[in-house]
């Protein structure tokens, strides 16, 4: 056989599980839609996911997998020969405390609670993927496989105690050698994918400023403490002078989202408060955030005389792309279709399965959802619709990533 007969073969060979997967979508589309769709309306928010959980069990025990629980909410399953290498793919599984508006006929029976960030999709992909890989197993047995897989099914991505560090210290990383995700990108039609080297998503801290002084009449600012002033000074000089001190490439940014103090027209307010966000891409950035912070908000107040107490909370890392697995996505992708791949911007959005890439390499996806007709829908909308196609797409992107280290 010539040198382009062999390449041609070889190509066959390392796609063996995708197009088995590609079969099992085709067989299965409908089983997989329902699953979504049952997520969809059953959300719960975050670490109160214990029905999505049992949900999740129930269908893998019932193909012939063991799952294993996690200490509060959420699981692990394995697939494959206990002495292969080991990846995993992470799925999250909460909700958001959103009242939905999509008028759908699954639309969430929960009021108050809505998937509108797509981790019923997430979790469905890794779902059906582990139940492909385990039929894939049962029919051509565990060594065909390769490699071993873990899905993840994490609970409590949504909030600042997020769960990826319980997971971690439950042991759900043991032994793992990369880790991959998507994530839902209403920005991008559905069947394309976007992938990105380094940081895909920034830090996200939460910063709380509390300004003190003994208060006094509005009449004589000159004999109290204008905290009202302090506040205004604050919240306009503090972005700009952060500016000065961290690179513009680093994509730092900090905004102010509420300021409270003062009752009345006539009274100085003797406490003032001022909520906001820090953001950065850049993980040295990150670790000296707090302490800079600290230095730049007692220089600009100290004028006033004012007392300035900091509340710094530590969020999450950036999500740093491991350019080897990004590297895995994109061939995988470029192997069902050259022309989905797509390069993903850098968000100032915050995602925890950066916590996972702090113990191993790995990467994440964005995932196409939109479904080509009106405006491009933006995430944590209660009118957010995501085009269910982009499931197939999902799986079949996972597959062909486990495919490459057969």
């Amino acid at each position: 056989m010539d040198d382009l007969g062999d390449q041609r073969q070889e190509q066959r060979a390392t796609s063996e599980v995708g197009d088995f997967v590609s079969q099992w979508l085709t067989a299965h589309g409908d089983q997989i839609v329902e699953w979504r769709r049952h997520l969809h309306s059953h959300p719960e928010l975050s670490h109160m996911e214990s029905k999505t959980t049992d949900f999740l069990v129930e269908a893998l025990e019932s193909r012939g997998l063991h799952p294993r629980r996690l200490p509060s909410t959420g699981l692990t399953v394995d697939v494959g020969p206990d002495d292969a290498p080991l990846i995993a793919f992470r799925g999250d599984i909460d909700a958001l405390p959103l009242d939905e508006v999509t008028g759908l006929e699954f639309a969430s029976e929960h009021p108050g609670v809505m998937h509108a960030c797509g981790h019923d999709m997430h979790t469905t992909i890794v779902l059906a993927l582990m139940i492909a890989l385990q039929e894939f197993v049962h029919e051509r047995g565990a060594d065909a496989l390769g490699v071993q897989v873990r899905g993840i099914f994490q609970p409590a991505e949504e909030v600042m105690d997020g769960g990826a560090v319980d997971v971690i210290e439950a042991g759900a990383l043991s032994g793992v050698s990369k880790i991959f995700a998507v994530h839902c990108e209403p920005k991008l039609r559905v069947g394309q994918v976007g992938v990105r080297t380094g940081a895909i998503t920034s830090a996200a801290d939460v910063v709380e400023v509390v300004l003190r002084g003994q208060g006094g009449h509005t009449s004589r600012p000159h004999m109290t403490v204008d905290l009202i002033y302090a506040a205004g000074l604050l919240a306009t000089e503090l972005p700009g002078v952060l500016s000065r001190r961290v690179d513009p490439r680093s994509g730092s940014v900090l905004t102010f989202g509420a300021i409270n103090g003062g009752a009345t027209f006539n009274a100085m307010p003797q406490e003032v408060r001022l909520l906001g966000s820090f953001r950065t891409a850049q993980i040295g950035v990150w670790r000296d955030a707090q302490g800079m912070l600290k230095e730049l908000i007692d220089s600009i107040v100290a004028p006033t005389g004012a007392s300035v107490e900091l509340r710094y909370t530590k969020g999450v890392p950036p999500v740093t792309n491991d350019d080897v697995s990004t590297a895995l996505l994109a061939n995988a992708v470029k192997n069902v279709d050259p022309h989905a791949l797509r390069e993903a911007p850098q968000s100032s959005g915050g995602e925890d399965f950066s916590w996972y890439l702090e113990h191993v390499p790995g990467a994440m996806a964005r995932l196409g959802t939109w479904n080509g007709k009106g405006v491009r829908p933006d995430l944590h909308q209660p009118d957010i619709i995501f085009d269910e196609r982009a499931l197939r797409v999902g799986v079949r992107l996972f597959a062909g990533v486990v495919d490459q280290f057969r």
